[in-house]
């Protein structure tokens, strides 16, 4: 799927949380209805099945409750794409990526080869399964890590057995440190810590730009990679660097810069960039430091100021505002705004901004943000993902088209206001700002009724948290175990308090969607092209 994704380290955001957050968009033509669920240990398969490669995997018996954003249509399987698990770790998965003839000469994808014949035929030839790959990641991943660096870890150990068919990069977070995997070739990949003071941009090609292959092969501190990495890319002649103290640049032995990157994906990690660093160079113009169709835009970069849940939201819905080539915009010409392929794009399915915020329990400690459909014209809706149930309103999307549930709200929203965009924009950022405020405060005051419980493992868990935190990480005393961490967001009091004000939250939303939707419906309609000024009564 073409997807666009953002991380920001703990140093780099607002308020100190790590934030992981990525567009799925579905592939050209198509549109698929999301749903915004909690999947339940007793839910989740111990011997699953993919639909598109037919590959099986047995898997453990002891999994965590955790959320995802799974297709409403299962024909395909299940895409459950971004959640948060109950030790309060993040995934998104996954961000399509670009490769190389080289790469996939050495290390061909795994892919389904259907049966020739009939058993019992002359010459019959059994199906051979493919291997992994976004429809499955998330489901075979989350329920069973309890920290970032054992997503990657247990996510590399499914590559290496299983192999994909597709080029992949899946983000990892917990309160502490993101990672960021890359899939190279059928088996091979390579994964880095996202550094605490930067923020990453990735727009459907292979981002990693330095990496260190002995410390992925020794110390593991900020790399990791499949075991034999150094023997494949030593063999198979992928590194292309022209001295030999050069830093290791996966992006150019093991992704692309074709033509069509300079059309879709660089223009993207331009804008992004340009927005969150507009000083730090020059950005237009023939005197550029870089373009939209720069090959070597990085991939981490420490921003200008810290970065907040807006600006994810800015970044990940823009079109390219203030340049020649956004398609609504006055500058330019017709040519110039429909050069690149924009980052808000009609056929977005849903946007999930999961933040782990350090300085809250473990109860309450992660956000899972949710907007479904064209971004330009949605809102980012904040659930806490540690309780039973999730809204109806988000949940229940359907196949048929109804303005009853968020998803198809929003795409009728957006077709309404990008065919009278300039006379619907301000009634949009009205109700993104209106709805944003209404986060922030239901956050807080969440907030505030969660700390008045006072709840025993509550308590037990924030003492900890700070003893371990001001002891300056010196192993003193003991950090909050996994185990731990767990009791403490199954404390059902506390659940059902997040459960209130994901309903609540819900509830307001869809009162203000509504509300948009006749504005917008109102001024799309007397703008038709058959309308005429003098009443017929």
């Amino acid at each position: 799927m073409a997807c666009t994704t953002i991380l920001v380290g703990k140093d780099a955001s607002y308020d100190g949380s790590t934030i992981i957050a990525r567009n799925e968009d579905s592939a050209n033509g198509e549109f698929n209805p999301k749903r915004f669920i909690v999947v339940r240990p007793s839910e989740q398969p111990r011997h699953y099945r993919s639909v598109l490669s037919h590959v099986e995997v047995d898997l453990p018996d002891n999994p965590l409750q955790y959320t995802a954003v799974p297709n409403a249509d299962t024909k395909e399987g299940i895409w459950g794409e971004a959640g948060v698990n109950e030790a309060n770790v993040a995934m998104s998965a996954t961000e399509t990526l670009t490769t190389n003839e080289r790469v996939l000469g050495a290390d061909p994808f795994v892919e389904l080869t259907p049966a020739k014949g009939k058993p019992g035929e002359d010459g019959y030839e059994p199906e051979t399964p493919g291997g992994i790959g976004e429809e499955d990641f998330l489901t075979l991943v989350l329920p069973y890590i309890k920290t970032a660096r054992e997503g990657v870890k247990r996510l590399g150990s499914l590559l290496e057995q299983f192999g994909t068919y597709e080029m992949n990069g899946v983000a990892f977070s917990d309160s502490h440190e993101i990672w960021w995997l890359e899939t190279v070739g059928g088996h091979h990949w390579i994964a880095k810590r996202v550094p605490d003071e930067a923020y990453v941009t990735m727009p459907n090609q292979l981002g990693i730009d330095e990496f260190d292959l002995d410390d992925a092969l020794e110390d593991q501190e900020s790399h990791m990679c499949s075991a034999d990495l150094a023997e494949f890319i030593e063999h198979n002649h992928l590194d292309l660097a022209v001295e030999s103290a050069s830093p290791f640049n996966p992006r150019d032995a093991f992704g692309s810069h074709s033509d069509s990157d300079h059309v879709y994906n660089t223009p993207r990690a331009w804008y992004m960039q340009r927005f969150l660093n507009p000083y730090d160079e020059v950005w237009d113009g023939k005197d550029a430091d870089h373009t939209p169709e720069s090959n070597d835009i990085p991939w981490a970069r420490q921003p200008e100021r810290k970065i907040t849940i807006e600006d994810v939201k800015y970044v990940l819905s823009s079109h390219y505002q203030g340049t020649p080539f956004d398609p609504y915009g006055h500058l330019g010409d017709e040519h110039t705004r429909h050069m690149y392929r924009t980052i808000g794009i009609n056929r977005q399915s849903q946007l999930s901004v999961m933040q782990i915020r350090p300085y809250r329990p473990q109860s309450n400690r992660a956000i899972q943000w949710i907007a479904y459909g064209s971004n330009p014209f949605n809102t980012l809706v904040p659930f806490f993902p540690n309780v039973d149930t999730t809204p109806k309103y988000f949940e229940d999307t359907t196949t048929r088209v109804t303005s009853e549930n968020f998803y198809w709200e929003n795409r009728i929203i957006a077709a309404l206001c990008d065919a009278a965009f300039s006379d619907t924009a301000n009634a949009v950022e009205r109700y993104q700002e209106k709805t944003g405020g209404m986060a922030h405060r239901l956050i807080a005051a969440t907030d505030e009724q969660v700390s008045r419980l006072g709840g025993e493992n509550e308590a037990k868990a924030k003492q900890l948290e700070d003893e371990f935190e001001a002891d300056n990480l010196e192993g003193d005393v003991e950090p909050l175990e996994p185990d731990q961490i767990i009791e403490v967001v199954r404390d059902q009091e506390v659940r059902d308090v997040l459960a209130a004000a994901n309903q609540t939250m819900a509830d307001r939303i869809k009162e203000e969607t509504d509300k948009l939707l006749d504005t917008v419906l109102y001024i799309t309609s007397m703008k038709m092209k058959n309308g005429f000024n003098r009443s017929d009564n």
